[in-house]
């Protein structure tokens, strides 16, 4: 008999003849989160889950999956996984680092960029029909080349935002777990403390992953240790950072301005302070949003869980 497989989420059609090739599929088929309620019946009889990161993957939910090997987020992050109950019960785990990370990369210098020189303000501007003369005063944002950049995370996106920042002749710091010699060698990135990091930066890039240890890293207390000129942007989980302690910083001046691709809570309400704050610049978790970066991790989600359901390794399983 052959396995069930059950995805959260439409993902492109060959990734979904691949996964038919490797049992009988259901996949939930609105463009909306999956109804849990939906998901528990779906999984009684499942051996594969195939998720996205706003699955809540939790002990309760694998209770009633007896039947459940395998299961594959197309995301790098499985913080909406209980890896210890998968763990106590057999499940292997699989995830999609590297695929994503150029475009990753990229996201968080957009809005490093767009945030710094405001352009959310500029476009808003125009089309409110405010242009009607050029002034030396209008917009004025800060310089990007020669100012300081602060990566909290060296991880495969941090070392990749800390690359890009050679280009703009930026002194980079950075602050991780331990010391990466690698990006030290190869762009002269300088391992501080998290306390010498804010102060120091004039761009402070969050690239970690969401813990009990980073979860409301970016509070008052950090953010009243960033220069008055400083920029914030999170690119990791909207957790990491205090909505309302960043609120407060951005209407107060006590930090310039910021750039969100995460945000908590996630989908953010359009009615939140943070979507109106004219200094602050949020996106909708589009991070990997490109089209090459999107199939290849729908792909490698595909891979691990097809390989598991198979009897092995899979290609990224989580360690």
């Amino acid at each position: 008999m052959a396995d069930s497989i059950v995805v959260t989420r439409t993902v492109p059609a060959p990734v979904l003849d691949r996964l038919r090739s490797a049992g009988n599929l259901w996949v939930w088929p609105h463009d909306r989160d999956i109804d849990l309620d939906v998901l528990r019946r779906r999984l009684v009889d499942a051996a594969g889950l195939y998720c996205m990161l706003a699955d809540p993957v939790d002990a309760g939910l694998l209770d009633v999956a007896p039947k459940l090997r395998a299961v594959s987020t197309m995301a790098v992050g499985v913080d909406n996984i209980d890896l210890e109950a998968c763990r106590l019960r057999g499940i292997a785990v699989g995830h999609t680092p590297d695929v994503l990370t150029d475009s990753t990369a990229d996201m968080a210098w957009t809005l490093l960029m767009a945030s710094s020189r405001r352009l959310a303000e500029g476009v808003a501007y125009v089309r409110a029909g405010s242009w009607d003369r050029w002034d030396p005063g209008t917009l004025l944002g800060h310089d990007i080349t020669g100012s300081t950049l602060g990566v909290i995370g060296m991880g495969r996106i941090g070392q990749a935002v800390a690359r890009r920042a050679t280009g703009f002749d930026m002194p980079i710091i950075y602050a991780s777990r331990s010391p990466v010699q690698e990006i030290e060698d190869e762009v002269g990135a300088e391992y501080v403390g998290l306390v010498e990091l804010f102060a120091r930066s004039d761009h402070v890039v969050v690239c970690v992953p969401l813990t009990d240890e980073t979860e409301g890293l970016i509070g008052p207390e950090a953010l009243r240790l960033m220069k008055p000129t400083a920029n914030l942007v999170n690119v990791s989980r909207g957790p990491v950072v205090d909505s309302d302690a960043l609120v407060e910083a951005l209407s107060t001046g006590q930090i310039r301005c910021a750039g969100l691709d995460v945000t908590d809570p996630e989908p953010i309400p359009p009615d939140h302070p943070l979507v109106h704050l004219p200094n602050c610049t949020v996106v909708p978790h589009v991070g990997s949003a490109t089209e090459r970066t999107r199939l290849a991790m729908a792909d490698l989600a595909a891979d691990n869980l097809i390989a598991s359901l198979a009897g092995k390794p899979m290609p990224r399983p989580v360690v």
